[in-house]
């Protein structure tokens, strides 16, 4: 019991990693993994040892992140608090950086959840597509056919160039 609840511990990271890619709110995101691990650690009495426990953890958060994207919400008005500092755009590379990594967290927003969904198991959490499969409780060719759209809707983005202001005179 002590080496699978150590396991649990060892797979927050990754949790809350997933949780904050697929709802974009750093205190939302804590509140999900908060109620998986209050699910996984009420259910572990159940939980058959031939399972994997960072497999398992990952269902009970993807489903607890479905059934919370289909409940009514009534959100508040929320100030950021994570704006960064001038500091932080005292030299163009940092200010390149922090457009491109905003750029890529909207991108990832304007794909649907379910290919969203995917894409951060498989690239991010490094889980196989069975696994991923077993998690969202589709067959394995629709998580390589998410996967593909998402990563395709991803390369379209990034291969939009901004029309230039520069002019080339002659």
């Amino acid at each position: 019991m002590a080496g699978v609840i150590a396991e649990m511990e060892a797979c927050i990271p990754a949790l809350r990693r997933y949780a904050s890619g697929v709802l974009r709110d750093h205190q939302e995101a804590d509140d999900l993994v908060h109620h998986c691990l209050l699910l996984a650690l009420d259910g572990l009495r159940t939980w058959c040892e031939d399972d994997q426990v960072r497999a398992w953890l990952f269902t009970i958060l993807h489903n607890l992140f479905i059934s919370q994207v289909h409940r009514p919400k009534v959100r508040s008005i929320a100030v950021p608090v994570d704006v960064p500092e001038e500091a932080a755009f005292g030299t163009a590379s940092r200010e390149d950086e922090f457009v491109q990594s905003r750029d890529l967290m909207d991108a990832l927003d304007r794909l649907a959840m379910e290919q969203r969904t995917v894409l951060l198991l498989v690239a991010v959490e490094d889980l196989s597509y069975a696994e991923v499969a077993r998690i969202v409780g589709v067959p394995i060719g629709t998580v390589m056919s998410r996967l593909s759209c998402a990563r395709e809707a991803l390369r379209r983005e990034a291969c939009v160039v901004s029309p230039s202001a520069l002019r080339r005179v002659k």
